[in-house]
């Protein structure tokens, strides 16, 4: 065969291969720069309404614990296990359902977490009696503990790089709105209906969200092995603390057996995952220094958060002398502010060093919570309460969506779903912290004192997020 015969099937077979190289390119591209539209609207429709699914469903299974209670003749103590199986479920397994993530595909679990979550909500919509209903809402906390944590790593490959604040704004919108709406909801719902009808209604919403998750983008794929045992330690450690910390002021040597034993898990698991490239507890990325100053940042801010919540409403019924209504309406700024400094601190993370834009927030947050202890009890209009606590939510609003940017760009892109799981660890731990701080001040202080020095405590945490914050250098802010 002659080489002009040759000639044209090589130059055709060049020319494909330099178009199959182009289009591998330009999806190489779109993958490390974020999906094209329009599905990524599709792909974040899924993202946010997942989120709002689980966080909606925590906030307003609270109040509907007494007609549970009543209907499934339980006592209040034992009614009280629907919430916190839920809380244990999603902090036992928040960091192995990371791990998961990473090894089989971020999507794939993803949307294995909301099948499940949804799967879970009918079983509790069914429940006959109240430890069908406690197991039923711990496959919940586990479907929440996928969605959480992979939610925020999918952010990153959804998105542009350069509109990744906006987008993390978006989710603490999403997440602050579902959290406000909560109770009025839930209270709407058992207005109209029984109490089964409030997760009954996660059916249909989780079937849309679960359609959506087709267009999730499907980043590579982790070599990792999933350690059992690892697990096991994982959730040992954090069942023991959570229960732990619950049972340290009313039962001081059950609650200090059960810390001493977290702690022991967590020694533990520190020496059998050190070794490991990708380890369960991201060790990994906590030597790097904005990650670490971050999460730590964070465990701060959300211990101020939650001692704030718990100490307000005492603070506002008990000392001030207003109505439960009154104190919902003084407090409702608060998650109405973080809703509004969402997007405004997106577009300032653009402009603004992350590390003055998180430590401006946090002080801001401090402010609020310091005025809230300052103000005098007695002569004065409650309305003031209002004010400090719209400066509280807009400091942690512009605390959050920069902390939480620089926490996700600080990892690797295949590390983002222990990112995630970081971020939402130091959440959880910040907020039991919280709640262990203030069930200290009333177990050792009287009710009157106990709310000041709470919300004194809370200032105090928030004012050292501003100041760790801070130790993040200009020029890694900027570059974050």
């Amino acid at each position: 065969m002659s080489s002009s015969t040759l000639r044209p099937n090589s130059s055709s077979t060049i020319a494909r291969t330099v178009e199959t190289q182009a289009v591998n390119d330009a999806n190489a591209v779109h993958d490390a720069d974020g999906l094209p539209l329009p599905r990524r609207f599709a792909a974040v429709a899924a993202i946010l309404g997942a989120g709002v699914l689980v966080v909606l469903d925590g906030a307003i299974a609270n109040i509907a614990l007494p007609a549970i209670a009543e209907q499934l003749q339980a006592q209040p103590a034992d009614a009280v296990w629907i919430i916190t199986a839920y809380q244990l479920a999603v902090v036992m397994f928040l960091l192995p359902a990371s791990a998961v993530g990473e090894r089989f595909g971020y999507r794939r679990v993803f949307a294995g977490g909301v099948a499940l979550f949804t799967a879970a909500s009918v079983l509790c919509a069914l429940a006959p009696s109240l430890p069908w209903l406690v197991a039923a809402r711990c496959l919940q906390g586990l479907g929440s503990a996928a969605v959480m944590p992979l939610g925020l790593a999918l952010l990153r490959f959804t998105y542009p790089r350069r509109l990744l604040a906006r987008s993390i704004a978006w989710n603490a919108l999403a997440v602050a709105a579902a959290s406000a709406s909560g109770p009025t909801l839930g209270a709407f719902i058992l207005s109209a209906a029984s109490w089964p009808w409030l997760f009954a209604v996660n059916l249909p919403i989780g079937l849309l969200v679960l359609a959506a998750c087709a267009a999730l983008p499907s980043p590579p794929r982790s070599a990792r092995r999933i350690d059992v045992w690892s697990i096991a330690l994982s959730a040992g450690m954090f069942a023991s603390f959570v229960m732990g910390s619950d049972r340290l002021v009313a039962h001081p040597l059950h609650g200090g057996v059960l810390l001493a034993l977290s702690a022991v898990c967590m020694a533990l698991l520190v020496r059998r995952e050190m070794p490991k490239a990708a380890p369960l507890i991201p060790l990994d990325l906590l030597r790097v220094h904005s990650f670490r100053v971050s999460i730590i940042a964070s465990v701060f801010c959300f211990t101020g958060q939650m001692a704030g919540l718990v100490a307000l409403p005492f603070y506002i019924q008990h000392e001030l002398g207003q109505s439960a209504v009154t104190t919902g309406l003084l407090m409702t700024p608060w998650p109405l502010a973080v809703i509004l400094a969402a997007p405004l601190s997106a577009r300032l993370a653009q402009r603004v060093p992350s590390a003055w834009l998180c430590a401006a927030g946090s002080a801001c947050f401090a402010s609020g919570l310091a005025l809230c202890a300052l103000w005098p009890l007695h002569g004065n209009p409650a309305l003031p309460i209002a004010l400090f606590t719209s400066l509280a939510g807009l400091g942690f609003g512009f605390f959050q969506t920069p902390n939480n940017q620089n926490m996700l760009l600080s990892a690797p892109r295949e590390r983002s779903g222990a990112a995630g799981g970081a971020q939402g660890t130091a959440r959880l731990t910040g907020l039991t912290l919280g709640s262990l701080l203030m069930s200290l001040m009333f177990g050792l202080l009287s009710p009157h004192s106990a709310v000041h020095w709470g919300l004194t405590i809370a200032a105090l945490a928030a004012l050292a997020g501003s100041v760790v914050s801070l130790l993040r250098s200009p020029a890694r802010a900027g570059a974050a």
